[in-house]
């Protein structure tokens, strides 16, 4: 049996720059949902269903806190509280792309999941851009009524905000992620020829392989390799993250930074040493990282 380790994969033609720019424009408008593709449309989809429940969700509460206000404060009428509310629905619905931007970067199950830091400063800047849009709003609409709008302290007044915005962060997370499994499971189930098939896509051309003739998908700089059961070694513009997303459901599992392979295909598992091990898929050899020991545990049990 020949090993074969990471090696790297053909490059395309000096001749195709042209083609390949346009492909690494598809590759993002792929990944921010814009795509016309399977995974680009199941995007879009959860990406409005999503919106739309946050819309629905928010609304209720603003118009919650305005009847609380209105009761507990007679002396501030009606209008001010819809202000308020009203403009603090409306920014956030204006910014809502900024979390949906940080769980396409970095999902839950995705890897390296460093990559989940990126949280962080994204709920930051998401709850800053809430804040100060409904901040202007608010100065704009009182100052069309000939008043003045004070939101006193920013720094306060902002940790405040903060804490209800990073809540609302990760509600919309959890949206996203629950929304975007919900609709791979009923693509699965509602096309089951096509469930054990996969298109690859080199530009123009499309070639649709079984999954089982799949042995490993190998990360080859702005490309994908895809290495099959025949032999034939296929090319496809796609970060490896967004097949990662797509096939783990499917019997895939990532063991390297560079590395998704097929478990039906594995026959064996070595070990390396420090943690590592390789993985045998008949006449292919790949690594398994110690950084991946949930794939170290999935293909123990298969």
């Amino acid at each position: 049996m020949s090993e074969i380790t990471e090696t790297s994969a053909k490059r395309p033609p000096p001749g195709e720059a042209p083609r390949d720019r346009l492909r690494a424009f598809g590759v993002v408008r792929q990944w921010l949902g814009m795509s016309g593709g399977e995974s680009g449309t199941r995007a879009r989809w959860t990406f409005l269903y999503s919106l739309a429940i946050a819309a629905a969700t928010v609304g209720v509460v603003n118009a919650i806190n305005v009847i609380t206000i209105t009761h507990e404060d007679a002396g501030a009428g009606f209008a001010a509280p819809m202000i308020w509310e009203g403009s603090s629905w409306i920014t956030f619905l204006l910014f809502f792309w900024i979390p949906w931007l940080g769980w396409r970067f970095a999902p839950p199950l995705g890897h390296p999941r460093w990559k989940l830091l990126i949280h962080i400063p994204t709920a930051i800047a998401f709850s800053l851009a809430h804040v100060t849009g409904f901040v202007l709003i608010r100065k704009l609409a009182y100052w069309l009524a000939g008043a003045q709008y004070d939101y006193g302290s920013f720094g306060p007044h902002f940790l405040y905000e903060f804490g209800k915005d990073a809540l609302a962060y990760t509600l919309f997370f959890a949206c996203f992620t629950l929304i975007g499994h919900l609709l791979r499971q009923q693509a699965l189930g509602a096309e089951p020829a096509r469930a054990h098939t996969f298109d690859i896509r080199d530009g123009a051309k499309l070639t649709r392989v079984r999954l089982d003739d799949i042995f490993a998908i190998m990360s080859a700089g702005n490309y994908v390799e895809f290495v099959l059961c025949d032999g034939r070694r296929l090319l496809m513009r796609s970060p490896l993250s967004a097949l990662e997303t797509e096939l783990s459901p499917r019997g895939f599992v990532r063991t390297h930074r560079s590395w998704l392979v097929n478990t039906e295909q594995v026959t064996a598992l070595k070990p390396e040493g420090s943690g590592d091990y390789a993985v045998e898929l008949q006449s292919l050899t790949v690594p398994l990282s110690r950084r991946f020991p949930e794939a170290l545990a999935k293909l123990r049990h298969e």
